[in-house]
């Protein structure tokens, strides 16, 4: 059986050094469990970064995998295709608000694609995006990103993005003009340390895009398809934007992405914008199989229920390093009061996986499908850890 260290080491020779990768190689997974190459256990509260939310080797997902495979596992959207078709029929079926959808690869293509969209159709440039906010790493997406470490090494970026505080609807109002073309939201800040959005702030944004003539682009690359108690985070606050961008847990771990157009705005000229893989039979397999799993196993529901009482317990146990717990669903932060960094070690060495939000905000991420007795294996780590 091959070693952790020589997975590591073999790796470590040849990868493009960019990610800071931790010292274990995971080979297998199972629902909310993962298992390195020596056959130790962990409990995934990374999640795939926000794209396991239906945990790991769903059988319903595999199948769907298997059987494409054999059947047919490329045709680009230059021609029609039967998986794409029911994908598509299924997606618009669950969207809040009628919409067309564009196909894509991954988050930072999703908003990469909206931000497009957004200029094609107002006919404007300016973008409005907020502080802390995480949109992706590609050039347009990178702009509209607010962290500065994330920028400036790619400075200059795209023109006309600017940035105002999250939560803070005057200081949104007094930015927006007749200049916008978009105003660009996350419904729950996830990279930016788990912060919600207060209460009225998504609706005044609708309103402000509204007064000027401007689009509203909500970002759920990280809280769709039943991360925060409803399939769309959206959904809390019952605002509907112009273009809805998604993207992690659309097809339970494989790379895809999607943005949602509102019908009102009609049909996208032909040329605008395209990819290769966009709208892949094997990906619209998959995500097909997924969706229907988040309904057949009322995993939104169980999100909610499940992140409910998670935050109960953690609040309970008055951690001292721990200065606030937030969440939504099973997106929960706790921020601390000192760097999270060694901490997350600490986990690992727990065997618990978790993420950083931030330099000093820990992030958990489980799988929706996650059991009661692995939640109280991570309470009780993070109770060692954090005590």
């Amino acid at each position: 059986m091959i070693s952790n260290a020589t997975i590591i080491a073999t790796e470590q020779q040849h990868t493009s050094g960019l990610y800071p990768k931790r010292g274990v190689a995971l080979v297998r997974g199972e629902g909310a469990r993962v298992y390195d190459a020596e056959g130790r256990v962990y409990i995934d509260c990374v999640g795939g970064q926000g794209a396991a939310n239906l945990g790991h080797c769903h059988p319903a997902v595999v199948a769907a995998i298997q059987a494409q495979a054999a059947t047919l596992m490329s045709c680009p959207e230059i021609f029609y295709n039967d998986r794409r078709a029911a994908y598509l029929q299924a997606l618009a079926g669950v969207l809040p608000f009628p919409g067309r959808i564009f196909l894509c690869n991954s988050g930072a293509e999703a908003i990469e694609a909206g931000l497009k969209f957004a200029r094609l159709l107002s006919g404007r440039q300016e973008v409005v995006a907020t502080m802390r906010g995480f949109h992706g790493r590609t050039m347009g997406a990178l702009s509209a990103t607010w962290e500065p470490k994330y920028r400036e090494p790619f400075a200059p970026l795209v023109p006309g993005f600017a940035h105002v505080p999250y939560g803070d609807a005057e200081a949104l109002a007094n930015r927006v003009n007749a200049s916008t073309a978009a105003v660009l939201l996350e419904p729950v800040q996830g990279e930016g340390g788990v912060r919600l959005a207060p209460a009225g702030y998504l609706e005044a944004a609708r309103a402000i895009c509204d007064r000027h003539g401007a689009l509203l682009l909500i970002d759920e690359v990280q809280t769709g398809f039943g991360r925060t108690g409803r399939l769309f985070a959206l959904e809390h606050s019952g605002v509907v934007p112009d273009i809805l961008l998604l993207a992690k847990s659309i097809a339970a771990g494989l790379p895809m992405g999607a943005v949602a157009i509102h019908k009102r705005h009609g049909s996208l000229p032909g040329g605008a914008h395209g990819t290769t893989f966009g709208g892949n039979p094997l990906l619209c397999a998959a995500a097909h199989a997924a969706l229907q799993a988040y309904h057949d196993e009322d995993l939104p529901r169980q999100a909610a229920e499940k992140g409910t009482w998670l935050l109960a317990r953690l609040t309970a146990l008055h951690l001292p390093p721990v200065r606030e717990i937030r969440g939504l669903g099973l997106l929960v932060g706790l921020e601390l009061k000192t760097r999270v960094q060694p901490y997350l070690q600490a986990l690992l060495d727990q065997g618990v996986l978790a993420l950083p939000a931030g330099p000093n905000v820990l992030r958990l991420l489980p799988p929706l499908v996650i059991g009661y007795d692995d939640l109280e294996q991570v309470i009780a780590a993070l109770q060692t850890v954090l005590a």
